[in-house]
């Protein structure tokens, strides 16, 4: 699709544009989250352009015409980046280049720009700089002087190819260098999470649009203190804790980084150690802006990303966020139900109804009734009861606890030996004798 163009006094930037004059609402949209990134990148636009082409130029992608104003723009505005709302290819990024005499990003190494601000962990770090260097190595042919590039033909060969050929195999040798230490990396994560399995605690993943209020729900219902930012992507790197839920059970929740229309292949390649966390997860909340006027469209965002997860099918909540800054006629109309709940995560509004709702739509360690007899010695045994489940019944009778309980499958396990059996009615000659 043929971009749109934008220029900036740090940053002169090119919005995506659509194949035709349609679709201007979904230009404005797009044009509107580009500027989001542009500034988590920390840019100042000083200026936009829009183009829209039948197809896009193989050369320059939006056409020489274009291109020469912008590059008088650029001149004027003294910008030293411009950033494209596209993919480009190699060759068309070198072409910009030559011709608005600038750097020049694509949506692409914008948001890598962005992750690598934001990782945190070794992990994302190691997951920045190997999707950096996949996207690089394309594009090393042709960079100009400082590659020390000489032509093609008899008697140009030398040491342009050979700096450039020593260039790919450093870029080489570090990605398989990077790749063993992310095997590593999930190494760990994998005894990690095998000793979080042994304990079944099954795992509830957010997901949804970024800036759609993850973390600070993430917050809200574990009293971490995940950094909440109106930027784009300013949560990277995963963060596990648990909760517990209205039935006692514990589950561990996952703020995992938000998506995005046209979210790079390469990125949720790189990142896909991180998302393992929602590929594994028994529930996804799936977290939206309720006032948001494309709330819809992030949605089906999400879904697609959640189909390349092929994660479409793990159970849903849709988590309607952002509510209180609704009309109050308009929040009147709202209910909430097990797999769509309204809540607003700053004022920590519809939180019960959220963890009600998860309660019912868990299906892992499922909840059990027994009626059990438990020696009053069995402190310990008593303290877990107290603590995972809920106890509908009490009586002590000598120095037992006789107690009917709702517990989840993995307690329930452990209270097999405690059980009440219900007694058997036995008739019949054989019976009788004995009794005699």
């Amino acid at each position: 699709m043929p971009p749109g163009a934008a220029m900036a006094r740090e940053a002169a930037r090119v919005p995506r544009a659509e194949e035709t004059g349609s679709a201007l609402p979904d230009v404005e949209e797009s044009l509107a989250e580009f500027r989001e990134l542009a500034a988590s990148a920390g840019a100042q636009i000083a200026g936009e352009f829009i183009q829209r082409r039948d197809r896009p130029d193989p050369a320059t992608l939006i056409g020489l015409g274009k291109l020469q104003e912008i590059a008088g723009a650029v001149a004027s505005s003294h910008a030293d980046l411009v950033l494209v709302d596209h993919e480009l290819s190699p060759s068309q990024q070198r072409n910009i280049e030559r011709e608005v005499d600038a750097r020049v990003i694509d949506r692409t190494q914008l948001i890598l720009d962005i992750f690598a601000r934001h990782a945190r962990s070794r992990e994302g770090q190691l997951q920045v700089e190997l999707a950096q260097l996949e996207y690089l190595l394309p594009r090393l042919t042709g960079r100009g002087v400082e590659m020390s590039q000489l032509g093609g033909g008899i008697g140009t060969r030398g040491p342009g190819e050979t700096q450039l050929e020593t260039d790919r195999r450093k870029i080489y040798r570090r990605i398989r260098h990077i790749k063993q230490q992310l095997e590593e990396v999930r190494r760990v994560r994998a005894q990690q999470r095998r000793r979080r399995e042994s304990v079944p605690l099954p795992t509830v993943a957010l997901v949804g649009y970024t800036n759609a209020g993850k973390s600070t729900l993430f917050n809200a219902l574990t009293r971490a203190d995940v950094l909440e930012s109106a930027k784009m992507f300013a949560t990277l790197d995963p963060t596990i804790r648990s909760v517990t839920l209205p039935s006692k059970r514990k589950v561990l929740l996952s703020d995992t980084v938000g998506f995005i229309r046209q979210l790079p292949t390469t990125l949720v390649t790189a990142f896909r150690a991180t998302l393992e966390e929602v590929q594994r997860a028994a529930l996804l909340l799936h977290v939206a802006d309720v006032t948001s006027p494309v709330a819809q469209d992030q949605q089906r965002q999400v879904d697609a990303v959640l189909k390349e997860l092929e994660v479409q099918n793990t159970p849903q909540i849709r988590v309607m966020n952002k509510v209180d800054l609704l009309p109050v006629e308009q929040r009147k109309g709202l209910a909430s139900t097990n797999s769509l709940v309204y809540i607003s995560a700053s004022r920590r509004e519809g939180l019960d109804e959220l963890l009600k709702a998860m309660d019912a739509r868990l299906e892992i360690d499922a909840l059990r009734r027994l009626r059990i007899r438990v020696p009053q010695s069995e402190g310990r045994l008593l303290a877990q009861i107290e603590a995972r489940a809920h106890v509908l019944k009490r009586a002590y009778r000598d120095s037992s606890v006789q107690m009917e309980v709702e517990a989840p499958e993995s307690l329930a396990r452990a209270l097999e030996a405690y059980v009440v059996r219900p007694r058997s009615h036995r008739s019949g000659p054989e019976h009788q004798r004995k009794t005699k």
